[in-house]
């Protein structure tokens, strides 16, 4: 299936341009020109990926990734004009899943964007090894479906990224086993992404944020400091 990007910036060139070089390469493309114009679209009809722009008039693309948040888990990537780390930080605290400065190259955009729809496709179960591999993980009060991309804590829905749920499911794949960050950001960053010790912290801290909106007591995910991440399923 083709893919929907939407993107929605207030630089009509970058609009263009990024729109052409998107529909060359086989997608589907939307524009939207500021944040409170795509809102509404975006929530009503959801696209396989969205790129924001940060710095917009109206509405900036951190609120509308916070709003949009709200009702579903669109994958997107954030363009900023400059190399500021306190808007990172903010957005990948949001839950953006990915980020780049401006300027940009598109081909290094668009091979983002494949990463992460590659990311997000379902599991397609062809023969046992891959019927066992989409197969729901239950641990403890968790339950993950990757085919579905579906995640719930004693019963209630969670809504993770996609990047938030493949650093989730790396974990509790084998519980009580430590995963250093570099483990971590190769089960969730393929494709010769560079990423930071930051960035999956700020995954991290989002995910344990969002499992105490429906389970205050939360602590399943632990830090063991100077070595990584692991989860406890007990």
């Amino acid at each position: 299936m083709t893919a929907t990007i939407a993107l929605v910036d207030d630089d009509r060139n970058i609009l263009t341009s990024v729109s052409i070089a998107l529909q060359a390469e086989g997608f589907l493309t939307r524009v939207y020109s500021d944040g409170e114009a795509a809102l509404k679209a975006l929530a009503d009809n959801p696209p396989d990926l969205a790129i924001f722009d940060v710095k917009m008039p109206r509405m900036d693309g951190l609120e509308l990734l916070r709003r949009l948040r709200e009702k579903q888990g669109t994958p997107v990537i954030f363009l900023t004009s400059k190399d500021d780390e306190l808007d990172e930080a903010l957005g990948l605290a949001m839950g953006a899943d990915d980020y780049i400065t401006k300027p940009f190259s598109q081909r290094l955009l668009i091979a983002r964007i494949r990463a992460i729809l590659r990311r997000a496709e379902p599991q397609q179960a062809t023969g046992t090894g891959d019927q066992a591999s989409s197969a729901a993980l239950e641990r403890g009060r968790l339950v993950m479906d990757p085919a579905r991309h579906r995640t719930s804590w004693n019963g209630a829905a969670v809504t993770l990224t996609v990047t938030e749920f493949l650093i989730l499911e790396t974990l509790a794949q084998r519980p009580g086993v430590v995963k250093t960050r570099n483990q971590l950001m190769d089960a969730a960053y393929q494709d010769d992404i560079y990423v930071d010790d930051r960035t999956i912290d700020s995954h991290i801290k989002r995910v344990r944020r969002k499992f105490r909106e429906v389970d205050p007591e939360f602590d399943a995910i632990e830090t063991l400091y100077g070595a990584g991440y692991r989860f406890s399923d007990e």
